[in-house]
C-alpha cells in the first residue's frame, strides 16, 4: 500500500473536455481522466484498485481542496468526487473521510458541498482556527488542539487544525496558479498554508523557504500520500484570487504524482510557458520565482533537478 515514485508525474489530457461554459470540466471526461491519471501512475487496472495503493479502510483520510479562486477556477467537484466515491468502494468508511477548506466562500468555489458528497462523508472549514466570541475571534478547540510550534528556519510559530493533525492520510487537490507572492501555487502550498492557523505570517521573501519548511514538519509530510494537480485551466498572473481572466486558459489536463516537489516543477513550468504565450514576464523577471520549490527539494521531500523528473503524458 501506497507507492513512493519520486520524480514521477504522470498528465493525462483530453481535448474538449471543459463543459460549454469553459469553467468547468465534464463530469463523465473528469472520471475518465481520473481513472486514467491513477492507472498510468499505479499501473492497475481501474480507479478503484489504484486508490487501494493509497488508503486502507482503517485510514482517517483528509481530502485538501483549494476554492480561493472562487466558483471561476476551484478544484472541481466533478475530479474529487469520482476519488472519494473510490476511496469508499475500497474500503474507506464514508465518515472517516473529510474534506476541507480555509473559508465557507472557498469551499464553495469548489462546489463541493454536503448534498452533493456520498452519505457520511464530513466537510470541515477551518477558519484560520479561530470563531467569533463576544470579545472578537478566539480559537475555536474545535479545529485546533495542537501546542503552538515554531517552523524551523522561519522565526514563526504557528499551529495546524485538527483535520490534517487528526488524520493519518492526506489526499491533495490542488491546482495551477499564479500566485502574486510566491510565483506559483500548487501541491506544496495547498497543504502549508491550507492547513495552518496564520498562513499570511509565512508570505515574507516569496514565502521561500518557508513554504518548503512548512511542508517538512512531519504533521505534513508524513499524511501527504498523493498530489493531483486539477489543470483543466491554468491561471498565468494574478493569482491565487480571480482578478485577471484574461490570464487564465483552457488546458483540460490532469496532472498525479506521490512527489508534491516535482508536481509543481511541473506546474511552474506550464504557468511559465502560458506566461511566454501571453507575452508576460518570467516569473523570475518578475521577481518572483518560487524558489521554495528548489528548496523543499533540498530538504528531501521531493526531486526539484527537472532533469531527474520523468513526465509521462498521455492523450485520451
Amino acid at each position: 500500500m501506497c507507492i513512493r515514485d519520486r520524480g514521477k508525474v504522470v498528465k493525462v489530457s483530453k481535448k474538449d473536455s471543459l463543459q460549454a461554459n469553459q469553467l468547468y470540466p465534464k463530469p463523465e471526461d473528469a472520471k475518465a481522466m481520473l481513472t486514467r491519471v491513477m492507472m498510468e501512475l499505479t499501473g492497475k487496472g481501474d480507479l478503484v484498485e489504484a486508490v487501494k495503493l493509497f488508503v486502507h479502510p482503517k485510514d482517517k483520510v483528509l481530502v485538501k481542496v483549494n476554492g480561493i479562486a472562487r466558483e471561476n477556477m476551484g478544484t472541481n467537484k466533478e475530479l474529487v468526487i469520482p476519488f472519494i466515491e473510490a476511496m469508499i468502494a475500497s474500503g474507506v468508511p464514508a465518515n472517516q473521510i473529510t474534506v476541507l477548506e480555509q473559508y465557507s466562500g472557498f469551499l464553495a468555489g469548489t462546489r463541493i458541498t454536503p448534498g452533493n458528497l456520498p452519505a457520511g462523508v464530513q466537510v470541515a472549514i477551518h477558519q484560520n482556527g479561530k470563531i467569533k466570541g463576544p470579545d472578537g475571534d478566539k480559537e475555536n478547540p474545535a479545529m485546533v488542539n495542537m501546542p503552538e510550534r515554531l517552523i524551523p528556519g522561519t522565526g514563526t510559530r504557528t499551529k495546524f487544525v485538527r483535520p490534517l493533525t487528526e488524520s493519518t492520510c492526506a489526499i491533495n487537490f490542488a491546482l495551477v496558479k499564479d500566485h502574486s507572492i510566491c510565483g506559483f501555487t500548487g501541491a506544496l502550498k495547498n497543504m502549508t498554508h491550507g492547513c495552518s492557523i496564520n498562513p499570511h505570517d509565512f508570505h515574507v521573501h516569496n514565502a521561500s523557504p518557508q513554504i518548503a519548511l512548512m511542508y517538512a514538519q512531519d504533521v505534513v509530510k508524513s499524511r501527504v500520500r498523493l498530489n493531483i494537480l486539477d489543470g483543466y485551466k491554468v491561471m498565468a498572473n494574478g493569482g491565487p484570487l480571480w482578478k485577471m481572466p484574461q490570464h487564465v486558459k483552457p488546458h483540460e489536463a490532469v496532472y498525479a504524482s506521490t512527489d508534491p516537489v516535482a508536481i509543481d516543477m511541473i506546474g511552474w513550468e506550464v504557468v511559465e510557458k502560458l506566461r511566454a504565450e501571453l507575452g508576460l514576464k518570467t516569473l523570475t523577471d518578475d521577481k518572483r520565482a518560487p524558489s521554495y520549490i528548489k528548496a523543499a527539494g533540498e530538504l528531501g521531500l521531493g526531486i526539484a533537478d527537472r532533469a531527474r523528473i520523468v513526465l509521462k503524458e498521455v492523450t485520451i
